[in-house]
């Protein structure tokens, strides 16, 4: 994806960034599956503090994702 910036994205807009053609809820879905699978990414994501719970990504978590699951797009 062109122009695509590593920032703080809620798990809505970073998942419709990779499933634009999804429901906001079936896109979280798709990439929370994706990331689950990636055990490395998993625990990567844990390490710098993130929780189920948490509605958004870090700039740290979103570099993470990006570097396991490639860029948007």
């Amino acid at each position: 994806m062109e122009n695509f910036k590593i920032k703080s994205y809620s798990k809505k807009e970073l998942s419709l960034l990779f499933f634009p053609d999804s429901t906001p809820e079936t896109a979280v879905k798709h990439l929370m599956a994706l990331i689950r699978r990636n055990d490395m990414l998993w625990d990567e994501l844990l390490s710098t503090g993130y929780k189920n719970t948490n509605k958004t990504f870090t700039p740290r978590q979103v570099q993470a994702i990006v570097d396991w699951l490639g860029e948007p797009g």
